[in-house]
């Protein structure tokens, strides 16, 4: 395998891999992991995924060190002024019962190295300060050129998989003229990294993030646990006459970029110190197909979004998990070629809802005169972070399936697609049963039986919330993937047990 891009999306799926085995090599442009805080929330669906992995506890106490934990998420005049609107008063309120997980606040700064150091100790290969220069295909994989930027030395690179996580520019993604669908950039935007203390206009609020709108300027606030930096992202002003710039990037002098916080904070003697500044455009696209040949995309090369909602890199780490185990199946010989497919049938239409419900964030929230006409409806948190649902061969759908994208994951359907729901059981959650291969969960023996006699892992919860939250009544079964999701499910006992799990793994595998 060679992954291109080794940030979030690029070292969690290193790290996917190498916990199941597979050989690969990422690489990354930059000299190191992030430098700059990005991607800051992260929901309780990828917690769930590093958990898998036995990295939350780590995790939760490195986000500890940025970012006090359980904030809101407000709108303002300015810091110092009026408080407009609560969008969560705690990130985690209500959120409680969906997961063992929480969502939670850590950086990139805080969280790749953590990957990286995982990754590493599972074997896998990952190289800084080298490109991609070119990337040609054959009928049994592919044939990359690589550069190391500091030395200028190329080679060619040789793998039968190419996985390409390198952003939403992403030269991978060029290379196999694949376009992009959604919505084109709408506003040129900036992020400028500050310090400043800020901590008595913060007071003893928990603010998690901060959007403001103010006389000038509209954007959002992020702070560090010690309310002595920060940074502030501005995606668009407006002049005396009301009009509205949305190139802010035409103007980043640090003057202008002073002027900026000083507003957003509402206080206009404050010593503010520039630390870099940073201009991105803000768009709501999603690649035409995640696959070409024996080439994937993932994360930002195949789903960019604006930042309200919090959903980017959150995606982008359930691509990787979603494309890892069918990977290591067909690298393995357990399945067929069939089931790589899948990915894209999985996953693109999670990226298209997600992108617009992204989009109906930031224009509903930062920018109505984009037109709330055509935008989606407004879908709640919980069903897009851990309610969507697949459609694919790799899922066995019942008769009566309503086709249905997403659902309400706090009344869990246990439909095959779905994510397999928490259910707590003594020391943990069903949850903690996935993720090393297929599982057969049931409250009753014979379907145990059965799995072992398909020589499948099965567990059998006594626990009286599964049969209702899997839907299983008291004598049937789910069959779940690797990635936690729910692929078959019998809702009473059947003839011959084990030779229907066996047909219905065959299916899923494409064997």
């Amino acid at each position: 395998m060679l992954i291109v891009g080794g940030s979030l999306v690029g070292l969690s799926t290193s790290l996917l891999l190498a916990s199941k085995d597979v050989s690969s090599l990422t690489v990354e442009r930059h000299p190191g992991t992030a430098i700059h805080p990005r991607a800051a929330m992260f929901n309780q669906r990828t917690i769930e995924i590093y958990r898998s992995l036995g990295l939350e506890d780590e995790i939760v106490d490195a986000s500890e060190l940025e970012f006090e934990q359980d904030g809101a998420i407000v709108s303002v005049e300015s810091l110092a002024g009026e408080e407009l609107e609560y969008y969560f008063r705690n990130v985690n309120e209500g959120y409680e019962p969906l997961s063992p997980s929480p969502r939670l606040f850590i950086t990139q700064i805080g969280l790749e190295p953590i990957l990286r150091r995982h990754a590493d100790a599972l074997g896998a290969r990952l190289e800084y300060s080298t490109e991609l220069v070119s990337l040609a295909q054959d009928e049994d994989g592919a044939t990359a050129l690589v550069r190391n930027r500091e030395t200028g030395a190329e080679r060619t690179v040789r793998a039968r998989y190419v996985v390409g996580a390198d952003g939403s520019k992403s030269p991978v993604r060029d290379g196999l003229g694949i376009g992009l669908r959604g919505h084109p950039s709408f506003s040129k935007c900036i992020t400028i990294y500050f310090r400043a203390d800020v901590k008595p206009l913060l007071g003893d609020r928990n603010l998690s993030v901060i959007y403001v709108f103010g006389p000038t300027l509209q954007g959002f606030f992020r702070f560090s646990l010690a309310g002595d930096a920060g940074f502030l992202v501005v995606n668009s002003t407006t002049d005396a006459g009301g009009a509205r710039n949305r190139d802010v990037s035409a103007d980043m002098s640090e003057e202008r970029c002073i002027d900026y916080v000083r507003e957003a904070l509402g206080a206009p003697g404050l010593a503010i110190e520039i630390e870099n500044v940073q201009q991105w455009n803000a768009c709501a696209d999603w690649a035409e197909r995640f696959r070409e040949g024996h080439v994937f995309l993932a994360g930002d090369a195949a789903h960019n979004m604006p930042p309200t909602g919090g959903f980017g890199g959150n995606t982008g780490v359930a691509d990787a998990h979603n494309l890892a185990w069918k990977l290591a199946s067909v690298l393995d010989g357990s399945a067929g070629q069939g089931l790589l497919e899948t990915y894209d049938e999985e996953r693109r239409p999670v990226a298209e809802l997600t992108v617009e419900q992204a989009y109906t964030r930031y224009v509903v929230r930062l920018d109505p005169e984009l037109g709330t006409e055509d935008i989606q409806p407004f879908v709640p948190d919980p069903p897009i972070e851990l309610g969507h649902r697949y459609h694919s061969s790799a899922v066995i759908a019942e008769s009566d399936d309503d086709g249905s994208i997403h659902e309400n994951p706090g009344e869990p359907s246990g439909r095959p697609g779905t994510r397999a729901p928490h259910v707590a059981l003594d020391g943990g959650s069903t949850l903690d049963l996935f993720g090393r291969g297929f599982v057969v969960l049931s409250p009753s023996d014979v379907w145990c039986r059965a799995a072992e006699a398909a020589s499948l892992a099965a567990h059998r919860i006594e626990a009286p919330a599964f049969a209702e939250a899997y839907g299983t009544g008291a004598e049937g079964a789910v069959l779940v993937r690797p990635d936690g999701f729910i692929a078959w499910r019998a809702r009473g006992p059947q003839q011959d047990g084990e030779r229907e799990l066996a047909s219905a793994l065959a299916r899923i595998l494409d064997r």
